[in-house]
């Protein structure tokens, strides 16, 4: 123990993998300055407490999202968003439910929030209405991307379900 040159990227890092092996109920301070070999004090400098470790995996089940090019149409983009979103579910089911429980708070974790609000902007959502119907949208891709890479929808076409979804949605979106 006592190992020098610890970042956070290595302590976010070996939380990942932690949680991946061993299911979020396993994240600890102690469990993972154990995996890393040092105290648990020693990660304290970087991450702050358990609070900090939860909010890298945020972070990093965000940062796996693609965000699309801000030059394609809006309606593209907000496509090509809640897609990545429903990839990153289906990757990681037993981590992403993560993402209703904690805040989007670091400004790597927030990307994705901010794409949806430029796009919004420009489909043109009065700037009040942006927040609102961001949190709409993202209620919605966030709470189907879970049930998909759950199962619910067992022998039902998800796309199919999605599809339908989206529409209505969209039909709110431009009234």
């Amino acid at each position: 123990m006592g190992r020098r040159g610890l970042t956070r990227s290595e302590i976010i890092d070996a939380t990942w993998d932690l949680a991946a092996q061993r299911g979020l109920a396993a994240v600890t301070m102690r469990s993972v300055a154990e995996q890393l070999d040092v105290t648990p004090m020693a990660l304290y400098r970087h991450i702050g407490d358990k609070q900090g470790l939860l909010d890298g995996l945020v972070e990093r089940l965000h940062g796996e999202i693609p965000i699309p090019d801000a030059a394609l149409p809006w309606r593209e983009r907000l496509t090509l968003l809640a897609g990545g979103i429903r990839a990153v579910a289906r990757k990681h089911p037993d981590l992403f439910p993560l993402l209703f429980h904690r805040p989007a708070v670091t400004p790597a974790a927030q990307r994705p929030r901010e794409t949806a609000y430029a796009a919004l902007r420009e489909a043109g959502l009065a700037e009040d209405d942006v927040v609102r119907a961001e949190r709409l949208l993202s209620t919605f891709i966030l709470g189907f991307a879970a049930s998909e890479a759950g199962g619910r929808f067992g022998r039902l076409d998800a796309e199919a379900e999605y599809a339908y979804a989206a529409g209505l949605i969209e039909m709110i979106l431009t009234k």
